[in-house]
């Protein structure tokens, strides 16, 4: 019922639209031409047709807004182009006014984004009242249930209520149940199935490893004849450092276990931001280098910018610029020692660029090139890459992106010299964070730390 009320609302907000859109152009809402109401009826028919193809009705349940309402917007575009198609294919372009045809469309989506954003709200808040929920039943190990618990807990607007819980693990050791959250844990199949079946519950999850195949056949023999959805939520937490995520490959479902869960299409304002803002920051400091330059020439001997071969985005080795910070000199091959404390290497010049963090502008022309980005983890000498990588739990991962001139890490006062092992598990720590929970809103908030908090850092020498 709710799905036909949606679809007949979507097809009136077409109509709406383009009636709003007539008076804005025309000053006339009522006075439709032949042209326009032939490609409004067409809209609508689209509308009826595509929007459940797109997965429009389907239950927005526990799904993330953002997603959704970009399925919404995208299934619209859809139907514009092929309403624009069928003008074009009639002859009949010359006859509409493109404005009106341009305020029709925004009219009309900007009306079927927020009827449907404005219900996910009210049914969010009619969801934390207790209202419009479906139960839950919890089958797994205490501890990925207790995740799970926290989950429903922490996000009451999804409208799933947990009601009992089956444990897995002190059914196979044959110990009593642990207590969890003040509701009943169940270690006997058949009285779990009773309680499932007697309180009418909606879903089953299985938070089952995947090596527990034969308990998911177990439940899922159980409950083959009852109406109720079981689910299988895999407990991959000890396989991966990054979110898992459903992929289809080759028409298989695809659980990623390494691979970031950030689509490419997500990082597109990453990368434009990137661009322009290493060509504007190339442009507006061009004087700064040229000075710079000449007083690295004028006070040591050697070249002005310092190079070496770093880790990019999934290892793919590019060549790091900086300002030479130190006189001319020669490592053993394979070794690497770091900067300390009045390090008899390092310039007068030298210690002040390093010191605020001036060594580091010339990456812009990095960032310019993609083999880098403004925010992401610090890319480390290829000598500290295989020092850390079997000390360090999950320090490869951080080349899962492209590494960046600051990050999570260094406006949290990471950076500099790491003598310890400690302070590179540390560092490895924010840079996963950022990884796990990264944003373009995330990035903005990280650059705008480094601008207003300064470049100046006593770890760095």
């Amino acid at each position: 019922m709710f799905r036909h009320t949606a679809r007949c609302l979507d097809a009136l907000f077409v109509i709406a639209g383009a009636l709003i859109a007539h008076w804005m152009r025309f000053g006339q809402p009522l006075t439709l031409g032949d042209d326009e109401k032939l490609l409004i009826a067409f809209n609508c028919v689209l509308v009826l047709l595509l929007f459940p193809i797109f997965g429009v009705y389907d239950t927005w349940r526990g799904k993330p807004l953002p997603a959704m309402l970009a399925r919404v917007a995208t299934a619209w575009f859809v139907v514009v182009a092929t309403g624009l198609v069928l003008v074009f294919t009639l002859h009949r372009m010359d006859a509409l006014s493109r404005l009106w045809f341009g305020w029709a469309t925004l009219a009309s989506g900007a009306l079927i984004v927020a009827t449907k954003l404005i219900a996910h709200l009210l049914l969010g808040v009619a969801r934390r009242r207790g209202m419009n929920f479906r139960t839950v039943a919890i089958v797994g190990a205490p501890g990925f249930a207790r995740t799970l618990l926290a989950h429903l807990e922490h996000a009451p607007q999804a409208g799933f209520r947990p009601v009992c819980v089956f444990d897995t693990g002190a059914e196979a050791a044959h110990l009593p149940a642990a207590p969890m959250r003040r509701m009943p844990v169940f270690t006997d199949i058949d009285a779990f199935a009773a309680k499932v079946r007697t309180e009418q519950i909606n879903e089953v999850w299985l938070a089952l490893p995947l090596s527990e195949e034969h308990t998911l056949y177990r439940f899922t023999r159980t409950f083959r004849n009852d109406f109720v959805n079981l689910r299988f939520m895999p407990d991959v937490r000890s396989l991966s450092l990054f979110n898992h995520t459903l992929v289809d490959v080759l028409g298989l479902p695809t659980i990623n276990l390494t691979a970031p869960s950030v689509s490419p299409v997500q990082m597109w304002p990453k990368l434009i931001f990137d661009r322009f803002f290493a060509l504007v920051a190339l442009t507006l400091l061009a004087p700064m280098f040229a000075v710079l330059a000449i007083a690295i020439k004028a006070t040591s001997r050697g070249p002005v910018f310092f190079t070496q071969v770093r880790k990019g985005v999934d290892g793919r080795p590019f060549r790091i610029y900086k300002f030479r910070s130190m006189t001319v000199h020669r490592e053993a091959h394979g070794q690497i020692t770091q900067a300390s404390r009045h390090d008899a290497r390092v310039t007068k010049l030298g210690a002040f660029l390093r010191r605020t963090s001036l060594d580091e502008l010339p990456q812009f022309v990095n960032v310019l090139l993609g083999q880098m980005s403004v925010v992401g983890p610090r890319p480390h000498a290829l000598e500290h890459d295989d020092l850390y990588k079997d000390q360090v739990y999950g320090y490869m991962h951080r080349y899962r992106i492209k590494p960046g001139i600051t990050g999570w890490a260094q406006v949290n006062g990471y950076r500099g010299a790491t003598t310890k092992i400690e302070k590179m598990e540390t560092r490895v720590k924010f840079d996963l964070f950022y990884i796990h929970n990264w944003s373009f809103g995330f990035d903005m908030r990280i650059v705008l730390i480094t601008i207003f908090k300064g470049f100046v850092s006593r770890n760095a020498y």
